[in-house]
């Protein structure tokens, strides 16, 4: 059965910097164009922890030259992302299209989501962007002022804040595009996070969760489906343990009590799970899939992958 699916590609798909990305996205591109020729309709979402993390200090450090470059603003910063990242993504997708003899049109559309600036995120920074850091110079960050936090085994990362997605303000053009038969790369990084005062948009000092602003996405479009892309082929519970259960689905009812428990980790699987889980209960029928993008055909079919559903 095709379905109308928004699709949320993980930092996997995207490689850690600009020549792993060109490469990465080659492989993404056949996975997506293997879905698209299936006759689903898509919508590609993606994330820019890594990406937007670089572009920020690269800014930072051009500040300390003498050329005394000004420090840009983290909406800026997700904008650049998503022009770069759109541009390898979109014409490696437009490229395995055209070798399928599929002729449509794929954009990467500059995207704004709104956020409430009360939301308590902003006081509260938790959201990892950029590489990992030694605690050394994490420590020099913090003392400039710069919220830093440890992963434990993994090292050091920066912290914004990442307030939840209200409204996507590009909507109507996404559905155009989807009218037209095109597929469109949508609210890359979660979106430009941006403020309304009145017919004015001003830019947030944050980063959107792309999972949670994708599920809003495939509420606003009405999709069939969420795909949120990870490392794991399947969400498990009691991970890393000899207990350690891969689940092949869950109702909503047994996604809250796995939250509840704690089984899903805080910034890893948890977000991905809640993003998921807000679809799946935003209307009987919706279904959300967890799984691996080799594998995102096998999941839609319902053979692999963690699915979520009223």
């Amino acid at each position: 059965m095709k379905k109308r699916i928004v699709l949320a590609l993980g930092g996997n798909a995207l490689g850690k910097d600009l020549a792993e990305q060109m490469q990465a996205v080659q492989g993404t591109a056949q996975a997506l164009a293997g879905l698209i020729e299936e006759g689903h309709e898509l919508v590609i979402t993606h994330g820019n922890g890594p990406q937007v993390g670089m572009i920020h200090q690269a800014f930072e450090s051009a500040a300390h030259t003498p050329a005394h470059s000004p420090v840009l603003p983290m909406s800026v910063c997700v904008a650049l992302s998503q022009g770069y990242i759109g541009y390898d993504l979109q014409n490696a997708l437009r490229e395995e299209l055209r070798k399928r003899g599929i002729n449509k049109g794929v954009a990467a559309l500059i995207t704004q989501v709104r956020v409430d600036e009360r939301d308590p995120a902003f006081h509260q920074p938790d959201k990892p962007i950029g590489s990992f850091l030694s605690e050394e110079n994490a420590q020099q960050l913090a003392r400039q002022g710069v919220r830093v936090r440890e992963e434990p085994g993994r090292g050091w990362r920066r912290v914004v804040a990442s307030p939840e997605p209200v409204e996507i303000i590009e909507l109507d053009a996404i559905k155009a595009m989807l009218a037209a038969g095109q597929v469109p790369i949508a609210i890359g990084g979660g979106g430009i996070p941006v403020v309304a005062e009145g017919a004015h948009l001003r830019g947030a000092s944050a980063v959107i969760d792309k999972d949670r602003a994708s599920a809003l996405l495939a509420q606003a479009i009405d999709a069939d489906m969420l795909i949120i892309l990870t490392a794991v082929e399947k969400v498990a519970v009691h991970f890393n343990t000899p207990q350690q259960q891969w689940l092949d689905s869950m109702t909503p009812q047994q996604a809250h009590a796995y939250i509840r428990a704690g089984e899903f980790a805080p910034g890893s699987m948890l977000p991905k799970v809640e993003a998921a889980l807000a679809f799946a209960e935003s209307r009987p029928g919706r279904q959300a899939l967890i799984t691996l993008l080799a594998r995102a055909s096998d999941g839609i079919a319902g053979r692999t992958g963690t699915i979520i559903s009223q």
